[in-house]
């Protein structure tokens, strides 16, 4: 049996690449970014206007004047109209280039308009004020983009900015999640008294989808043979296979046995946690790996959490992500020599301190308990007695 930190290491270490693709910029939201992106004009590609107002010669104001002949309308997109004498102004809209004979924006809130005729209430302005300059934001030719970096609705934003509409992305591995037993069926089906519908694997899924992965899912029943037919195909169908249950030491734990059959390499098989302990990884030369998690879902969910994304954001590339930390709100125990990854929910504290309420189930099948939960806190196993004030890794996967 080997440490999660041992698990961790193994598992990164057969992180993959799928190459990449272009794909239109518009579908690319969630997807990773493989290209450096510049910008092909400055940022903003003129002295933009940022408040609907005049635009005026800040000399003249300086000079004492304050009511200005309003030469003109000018609107965002429309060619910049230059004054003649400086006791005239342009009234301009937000977005609006500036004209190159105006360098200043009054708001209308400071200014009355009377007769085609704009007074300036204020004493006092800044000369340049209300402006976005040309190039503040980026030069052309400037880096905006780095690769690994996750298309949010912000990047996808400074894609159509610089007119990118076909973007290269990281290729996505091929994913099946596949539950086992002859106690399960569907969620729509009604179970004998000694059935459970299948969840597991939806709720997989479900993270999946949050990461962008749209998975094909696939029930293997309590047969060696089917099992091993199933899994022969999705071996060479799929990059990654993710197994719910039948890897522990029962009777009808045929799974490890075929896959050895299968020439899958075990790389580990037991790590040193709860929830979790039977969890099994490994790879087959050339091809896909698999993860065999435990059938019990606080387990299996927490094994897709703590070592699935992780080793899916290293296959992607992913720019690594700080790791979160919340306080401990309560004192515990927990007695085995395993590491503990306690179910908590999170608030925030008015002086901004993330905290961790432990929320202690029934086990690993207390998927109820589960929903109430926001994420996993990781507790050492070198330790038995935990206070509350010490702080601890967390696996957040409920957002607040």
């Amino acid at each position: 049996m080997i440490t999660v930190e041992q698990a961790e290491k193994l598992i990164l270490a057969n992180a993959g690449d799928y190459g990449n693709e272009i794909i239109s910029f518009d579908g690319s939201l969630g997807r990773v970014l493989a290209e450096t992106i510049k910008s092909d004009r400055d940022l903003p590609p003129f002295n933009r206007v940022s408040m609907d107002g005049i635009a005026i010669k800040y000399e003249a104001f300086a000079n004492g004047q304050r009511t200005f002949t309003i030469k003109a309308t000018q609107a965002a997109g429309d060619t910049p109209i230059d004054i003649d004498t400086q006791n005239e102004c342009v009234e301009i809209m937000t977005g609006a280039a500036l004209p190159e004979s105006l360098d200043t924006v009054v708001r209308y809130e400071d200014i009355t308009i009377e007769d085609e005729k704009a007074t300036v209430v204020l004493n006092e302005l800044r000369k340049g004020q209300n402006l976005h300059l040309q190039g503040a934001d980026r030069k052309k030719g400037d880096i905006v983009l780095t690769p690994g970096r996750l298309i949010t609705p912000a990047v996808l934003n400074m894609l159509a900015s610089v007119g990118e509409v076909e973007v290269r992305v990281k290729r996505k591995p091929r994913v099946v999640i596949l539950s086992s037993g002859n106690e399960l069926v569907e969620a729509d089906k009604t179970p004998s008294p000694f059935q459970i519908r299948r969840s597991n694997n939806y709720m997989v899924r479900a993270v999946l989808d949050q990461l962008g992965i749209d998975a094909a899912m696939l029930h293997l029943p309590d047969e060696p043979t089917v099992i091993k037919q199933t899994l022969q195909q999705c071996l060479y169908n799929f990059d990654v296979l993710l197994l719910s249950g039948g890897i522990s030491m029962g009777k009808f734990d045929y799974i490890p046995e075929v896959l050895n059959e299968l020439r899958v390499e075990q790389i580990f098989h037991k790590v040193q946690q709860r929830p979790g302990k039977p969890f099994w990884f490994g790879k087959q030369a050339e091809g896909p790996v698999v993860f065999a998690f435990p059938g019990n879902p606080v387990a299996t969910f927490m094994c897709v959490q703590r070592y699935f994304v992780p080793w899916l954001n290293k296959t992607l590339s992913v720019d690594e992500r700080t790791s979160k930390y919340a306080v401990l709100d309560r004192d515990l125990k927990f007695e085995p020599e395993l590491k503990y990854f306690l179910q908590v929910q999170l608030t925030s504290s008015a002086e901004g301190v993330l905290l961790a309420m432990p929320v202690e189930g029934n086990g690993s099948g207390d998927f109820a308990n589960l929903a109430d939960t926001d994420a996993f806190m990781e507790l050492p196993l070198e330790k038995k007695e935990f206070k509350k004030g010490e702080v601890y890794k967390i696996w957040q996967f409920n957002i607040l």
